[in-house]
């Protein structure tokens, strides 16, 4: 849910990368302007998207959802299935928080059951968080993929929008829209499964077997509590950036140069530090390391992504790596030229090499 790591995004300027002729073999710019051909690419629907459901999440009316919860074994005698299901729910004053919580007590049939908190959340929000009770026993496999799209305040929403903005076109570009997007769910996904994992794991030491000592790596945070936002998949999408372009730099702070896979790394140490010793917005930061080792992978397996959309083909068109297959330039040049930018630099081809991309890239664009 956090977005602490994205305040290094944030104040992140590019140099020279909207402008690299690798990162806009279309003549387009870097961070989803206008397209030669004018289609919305599917970077800025997920941007849409994102902003859309949380414009829309602001005009839905808000009810308590338990996000934590302790059982009263003092009244064990009393079943949950006995008599009518009561909560009492008192505000907490908390003037510095992005969400309403609230402290509530549990009643069945008059005897108190369960105290624990509540977030006030709308309903787009309550079908769509992901959270290891839902998907453990509630079975809602659909949040898997839903809480990609939910951000816990206005804040949360625009760090992880520049990430997609900055990085995402880039990934899009060389994978195609189809497989771009099944890249962004995947990642999404695996981070859900990293946060799943470890959160159980932390439920089995805690709940289970009684275990007071802290087992680093583990998140020992209720098994109700939500998570939501892209962050995960925009971490896939930074190591996926890192991969096809490692020596851009970027500014951090508007002040300190750095290579992109420099930052991108320096990012996933970061998460895997306060995931390791336990620190703020843990289970986040396990969902990115999940988003990140997914984007990893991916970006340099980019052919199982191939199925994840069956029913609309196998091949994608729309893929700037994929596209120059039985062209004029054989495909061997241009994955050897793709090779030579990821390892040395844009800087470090000729002039034949470049006018292979051209021709290559021109091909590509009088074909769509």
């Amino acid at each position: 849910m956090g977005d602490a790591e994205f305040r290094l995004l944030v104040t992140c300027a590019s140099m020279g990368i909207h402008d690299r002729e690798y990162a806009r073999p279309s003549g387009q710019r870097f961070g989803g302007g206008v397209h030669h051909h004018k289609k919305i690419t599917v970077n800025t629907w997920l941007i849409i998207s994102c902003v859309g459901i949380f414009v829309i999440g602001g005009f839905l009316p808000k009810s308590p959802v338990p996000i934590t919860r302790t059982i009263n074994h003092d009244n064990t005698s009393s079943k949950l299935t006995e008599g009518s299901t009561q909560r009492r729910y008192s505000p907490i004053q908390n003037p510095d928080s992005r969400v309403q919580l609230y402290n509530f007590e549990e009643y069945v049939g008059g005897t108190l059951v369960s105290t624990g908190q509540a977030m006030n959340m709308n309903s787009m929000e309550q079908l769509l968080h992901f959270s290891t009770n839902t998907a453990v026993y509630g079975i809602h496999y659909w949040r898997f993929i839903g809480f990609q799209f939910l951000h816990a305040s206005p804040m949360h929403l625009i760090f992880n929008m520049i990430g997609l903005f900055f990085f995402g076109p880039m990934v899009e570009r060389y994978l195609g829209g189809k497989r771009y997007l099944a890249f962004y769910l995947l990642c999404g996904i695996f981070g859900a499964v990293l946060y799943l994992i470890l959160n159980l794991g932390g439920f089995v030491i805690k709940d289970v077997f009684e275990i007071t000592a802290k087992v680093p790596g583990l998140l020992i945070t209720d098994t109700l509590t939500p998570l939501v936002g892209a962050s995960a998949g925009v971490f896939g999408i930074l190591l996926a950036g890192a991969f096809l372009a490692p020596n851009v730099r970027v500014l951090v702070f508007f002040i300190i140069p750095m290579r992109l896979s420099t930052m991108a790394y320096v990012l996933v140490g970061l998460a895997l530090v306060t995931v390791i010793f336990g620190g703020n917005n843990a289970g986040g930061e396990a969902a990115h390391l999940g988003g990140a080792a997914a984007g990893w992978y991916f970006i340099r397996h980019p052919h199982h992504l191939n199925g994840f959309f069956d029913f609309l083909g196998k091949a994608d068109p729309t893929s700037e790596h994929f596209a120059w297959r039985d062209r004029g330039a054989k495909q061997e040049d241009i994955d050897r030229i793709l090779d030579k930018i990821h390892n040395k630099g844009l800087q470090s081809l000729s002039s034949k090499e470049k006018k292979i991309l051209h021709n290559a890239s021109k091909e590509r664009r009088e074909d769509t």
